[in-house]
């Protein structure tokens, strides 16, 4: 399973990491995932999410997941 976020598609990031003598490596970033299970007022039911820890603050700001696809679900359509 690929280790992206759910609701906002953050996926890993690459890159060089740079030594003191300018020798470079690839490396990888991983987004911070954790699973959580969401419960959506509108619809009645939970849902498993794998979302990133930036994810469940907004939705812990915002409120509920579908306050969170109606405010910011333009940013993330394909």
């Amino acid at each position: 399973m690929a280790r992206v976020c759910d609701l906002t598609g953050k996926r890993r990031l690459v890159g060089n990491k740079v030594s003191h003598s300018n020798i470079k490596t690839k490396m990888t970033q991983k987004p911070n995932l954790q699973m959580k299970t969401v419960f959506d007022p509108e619809s009645g039911k939970k849902i498993r999410l794998r979302l990133s820890t930036r994810a469940i603050r907004t939705l812990d700001k915002v409120g509920s997941l579908s306050k969170f696809l109606r405010k910011y679900g333009h940013k993330f359509v394909d």
